[in-house]
């Protein structure tokens, strides 16, 4: 990533400990690889910033970079300057996520030459920001080392807080034909939507068959996806070439539609049209393109493409979009997580999921017809859980998040699976009936439940509630 970098002085506190505050950021962020911009230190007495007029010419810098920076680090070594830094933010009009960290005093360097007062400075300078209407990231701990594993951390945390936040600015969400009509659970309001920075983009499912049936079976695009399906996972008994084929052009179909409209994740109607008038099941589909970087959500559930969007840039991995489905057994804080399922095989416990024919659809629908869902049991390990939702009667849009692991407990179920273990997990099922949310779940690996609800309830200002 990129950020911009904002160091600030006061004229009474050692400036020095600006410059040495510089090297040490500039050698730590290149470290992790990122990149930065930053006034030089010739610009401006010690490199930092102290005054409205040092504030013009870092905003001036900021402006000239508009497009590339990510999120900006205001870096205070010493006490800084609150009106420096608010006045730098306020001109530059960047609109990304603003990260303050304030340099550790030591114990024995409390002497005018050296005492930095960043403590109490930080104080003044988030009053500041809050006065402008600018929106910031604390770090974890008031103050910290700069030249330290924690200020690297701090630094990680805030770049997937930047990856969720200006990954959903001007996101696209497709909506591939129209919700089942038994679940009004996936109703939502593309104009609260749009009024924070997302767009729907809708095609009828009639049309995505459409496309897909005019593949020729020989085209070039169908054999490598029979080559990417063979590789993608285990077909079992039931498979069929014809079958095969079928997921080989929706899949192409999805992609070449997907790639053209530049869609960032989507929702499909997974039921029953496509079975009915086309012959296979989505679920391939969207296990590949999830894998590959772009969420699907099953049963047109566009809220559900959105969480999976955030989820993916938060943890920086695919996301996988399950129902809280059972009880297990009488350990109230486990349950059993499952879908038919779609999820992105690095989810698997195998790596490679078994490709077969939906059970529970496959029970009403011909077994012929439903080829091409991604089976097994999710690998065990820690991770997120969160839900967007619009409630269109309070016009907002409002979320849930926490974290929890998935376990090796005993278990099988039809499709894909997983056993999950949530502290107070009754309570948070009370929190999502009492408050409207709906049976999905999108969940990543990783722990990243503090990174969405800085991302979605600060910068985005939707309102979120983080269990546990």
């Amino acid at each position: 990533m990129t950020f911009g970098i904002i160091v600030s002085t006061r004229a009474f506190f050692p400036g020095a400990l600006a410059l040495t505050a510089r090297s040490i950021v500039q050698r730590r962020m290149a470290a992790m690889g990122h990149q930065i911009v930053m006034i030089e230190a010739s610009a401006v007495k010690y490199g930092a910033i102290e005054s409205y007029d040092d504030a013009l010419r870092c905003a001036e810098l900021f402006k000239a970079h508009r497009e590339r920076i990510d999120g900006v680090i205001v870096i205070l070594p010493n006490f800084g300057d609150e009106v420096g830094v608010s006045s730098t933010l306020a001109l530059a009009k960047l609109d990304v996520p603003v990260l303050v960290v304030a340099a550790d005093d030591c114990l024995d360097a409390l002497d005018l030459a050296h005492r930095r007062d960043a403590f109490c400075g930080k104080l003044s300078v988030c009053a500041n920001l809050n006065q402008n209407g600018i929106k910031f990231t604390n770090t974890r701990t008031h103050t910290l080392p700069l030249d330290s594993e924690l200020f690297d951390a701090e630094v990680a945390r805030f770049s997937r807080i930047c990856a969720v936040v200006g990954g959903l600015k001007g996101a696209r969400i497709g909506a591939i034909g129209t919700r089942p009509d038994a679940f009004r659970t996936t109703r939502c309001s593309e104009k609260l939507l749009q009024r924070s920075g997302l767009s729907c983009v809708v095609i009828d499912m009639s049309q995505m068959q459409a496309m897909a049936s005019a593949y020729d079976d020989n085209d070039p695009v169908i054999a490598a996806n029979l080559e990417r399906i063979r590789a993608y996972g285990n077909p079992n008994a039931e498979a069929t070439g014809e079958k095969l084929l079928k997921n080989a052009k929706l899949l192409a179909a999805v992609e070449a539609w997907v790639e053209k409209n530049h869609i960032d994740a989507y929702a499909l109607q997974c039921w029953d049209s496509l079975e009915y008038h086309f012959g296979c099941a989505a679920c391939l589909t969207m296990s590949i393109t999830g894998e590959n970087g772009i969420p699907a959500a099953c049963e047109m559930d566009v809220m559900g493409a959105v969480t999976m969007l955030a989820m993916k840039l938060a943890c920086g991995s695919p996301a996988g979009y399950l129902d809280w489905n059972n009880n297990y057994a009488e350990d109230r804080d486990k349950c059993i997580c499952l879908h038919c399922s779609n999820f992105p095989k690095s989810f698997m416990q195998s790596g490679a999921p078994e490709i077969g024919s939906l059970d529970v659809l496959g029970t009403t629908i011909q077994k012929d017809l439903c080829f091409g869902a991604c089976k097994g049991r999710v690998a065990a390990g820690p991770f997120t859980y969160a839900k967007v939702t619009t409630d269109d009667l309070a016009g907002k849009i409002k979320f849930y998040t926490g974290q929890g692991e998935f376990t090796d407990d005993e278990a099988w179920t039809p499709g894909g699976f997983a056993v999950c273990h949530v502290p107070g997990l009754q309570s948070l099922m009370d929190y999502l009936c009492t408050n409207g949310f709906e049976h999905h779940v999108c969940m990543g690996r990783g722990q990243v439940a503090e990174v969405l609800m800085e991302a979605l309830g600060n910068y985005l200002g939707w309102e979120g509630y983080c269990h546990g």
